[in-house]
């Protein structure tokens, strides 16, 4: 009488194993030993060995059955496990997913004729610093898959056309047994002529080519909030591409590029500029006119402003995402010398300089005392 089978040994799993953990021994042993990898003289038995090891301990069922019975028991003979010579004809030279196979073993009919979500897309969208600082609205155009709006998204030409599959009576799987000196063992597979679906098309539709989706380009209103940052990231619901069958639609994701600025440089909500101004304002004080995001508005020199120095400008700057409270904008002043004078303006400034030189007057006179 043949040793039965210890199948927990065989893929090198404990009898406490998850679902992934058998699933990952499983794969990682049918890439091992499967004869189109492995070249071995019993590679061919090792691999039938392991796939209907898989078939039992991948089936919430027949799992209990061989915990309580045994391969041997009478519970347990004649399972429905995996047709192995089938299963070599179908993918013998061909490359195949170990993923799908193993799915088989857990319920592939549902996962196979489960339809699928749109795919999400992703939008970058280049703005203005105003822009960003004050809020927008933005109109795109995405190029994008959307439901057929002659058939609905079904891909049939009428309703009518849309029948269930005689292959495999709407079930969306295939199975086929064969007895073999293992027992009599079957396959379950995704239906080849519904894909799974249980259904199939007679009449495609014209318009979509029996897809259910067109290609189109859609324009899109982007409300950008004010206080964006660069790398902000909006998501618009349902935006995306279409779903399969009238599923639901993926979702877009704008993703927003600040473009430089040609007078402000932002840190954070905080904008610095930097604002030239003559010897005479640096010297004498007086009010000058500055750009802010917002406009002109007025800044105070005061008397004897030294180059580099920075004034604040409380609120001109950029407002926090999502609150009322904004940065500050930070003017940098610096005084342009001129490169032309004219005799007089030449004069003065020679005087001037025997003046503070002769330790009358200021700052150049205390250094020399």
């Amino acid at each position: 009488m043949p040793k039965e089978k210890d199948y927990y040994k065989i893929l090198g799993v404990g009898k406490n194993s998850t679902k992934d953990e058998i699933k990952a021994a499983y794969k990682k042993l049918a890439k091992q030993y499967h004869p189109d990898l492995n070249k071995s003289p019993d590679a061919a038995e090792k691999f039938k060995e392991i796939n209907e090891a898989a078939a039992v301990l991948g089936d919430e069922q027949k799992r209990s059955q061989y915990d309580q019975f045994g391969a041997a028991g009478e519970q347990f003979q004649g399972f429905s496990g995996f047709d192995f010579s089938d299963f070599m004809s179908d993918i013998g030279g061909m490359g195949f997913d170990f993923d799908s196979i193993f799915d088989n073993f857990f319920g592939g009919s549902q996962r196979a004729r489960r339809r699928q979500r749109g795919y999400d897309l992703r939008y970058d969208l280049e703005i203005e610093l105003e822009d960003a600082a004050f809020g927008a609205t933005k109109t795109i155009n995405v190029p994008r898959t959307e439901k057929c709006n002659s058939c609905k998204g079904t891909g049939a030409e009428s309703p009518d056309d849309i029948v269930t599959c005689n292959e495999c009576n709407g079930r969306g799987v295939s199975t086929r047994t064969q007895r073999t000196p293992f027992g009599l063992f079957s396959t379950t597979t995704t239906c080849r002529k519904c894909r799974g679906q249980g259904k199939y098309i007679k009449n495609e539709c014209p318009e979509c080519d029996g897809k259910g989706v067109v290609q189109k380009r859609r324009k899109i209103e982007v409300k950008i909030p004010a206080g964006a940052v660069d790398g902000t990231n909006l998501r618009m619901q349902g935006e995306g591409e279409a779903g399969q069958e009238g599923t639901d639609s993926g979702d877009l994701y704008i993703v927003i590029r600040v473009k430089p600025h040609r007078i402000f440089e932002r840190h954070g909500n905080d904008v610095y500029v930097k604002v030239p101004i003559s010897f005479v304002t640096a010297t004498l004080g007086s009010s000058i006119e500055v750009p802010t995001l917002k406009g002109k508005a007025t800044l105070k020199i005061p008397a004897g402003t030294q180059n580099g120095t920075i004034f604040r400008m409380r609120n001109q700057g950029i407002p926090a995402l999502h609150s009322h409270h904004a940065g500050d904008e930070n003017v940098e002043v610096f005084v342009a010398v001129p490169e032309k004078l004219t005799k007089k303006q030449k004069k003065l400034l020679e005087d001037f300089e025997k003046e503070n030189k002769s330790g009358k007057g200021g700052f150049l006179g205390d250094m020399f005392r």
